[in-house]
């Protein structure tokens, strides 16, 4: 079974760039500040949440959305060591959704010391109720996810084959698809985890 969610593009790319940011410091660490951004825009254009997101949805503009980053910036600001906690994320984004009077989405995290197969049904099920879904991935050992390293990307489908679990990692306005436990198993104590967006 494969399921993938509609999404958007900025231009060319797949959501958006975080090698076009023009700042050192967002350029190398605003990964985390990039999938807020993505998901408030998804969840304007596909959930109707319209304080998430002040601009077009129809055809999102680089300038618009450019622009955007610098507000959500404060709230998920990159630093030394990077947005290394799910309860860092999940703060800032909180704070956001009450500045903006967003109350009817709940944001919570599911760790990645959980186990695998639980994580698996968990992603699932937020696919299948098509919520974008925030990961973070800390160290890992699994060569074939290296580009994932100490960084925050978005999971917007998956698709089951035979025992595996393929997911559509979106990030640096591209995608391609992953085996869910090459990112999960990360063979570290210090793991990231998922992000869970539910209704209310």
């Amino acid at each position: 079974m494969k399921k993938e969610l509609d999404y958007f593009y900025i231009g060319s790319n797949f959501g958006w760039n975080q090698n076009d940011f023009k700042t050192y410091w967002m350029k190398i660490g605003g990964c985390g500040a990039v999938t807020a951004c993505d998901s408030f825009v998804y969840f304007k254009k596909y959930f109707g949440k319209s304080r998430l997101y002040p601009n077009d949805v129809e055809k999102v503009d680089y300038d618009e959305y450019y622009a955007f980053t610098n507000v959500i910036k404060p709230y998920l600001r990159p630093r030394i060591t990077g947005i290394d906690r799910l309860d860092i994320y999940i703060e800032g984004v909180r704070r956001y959704f009450d500045d903006v009077g967003e109350s009817s989405l709940e944001i919570s995290g599911y760790d990645g010391e959980n186990n695998y197969d639980d994580a698996r049904l968990i992603l699932k099920k937020q696919i299948d109720e098509k919520y974008i879904v925030p990961m973070l991935v800390l160290n890992n050992r699994n060569i074939v996810v290296r580009d994932y390293v100490w960084h925050w990307f978005l999971l917007g489908g998956y698709e089951e084959i035979d025992e595996k679990l393929m997911v559509k990692v979106i990030t640096y306005g591209s995608y391609r698809w992953v085996d869910f436990e090459d990112l999960w198993n990360s063979g570290h104590r210090r793991k990231g985890g998922l992000i869970i967006y539910r209704g209310k």
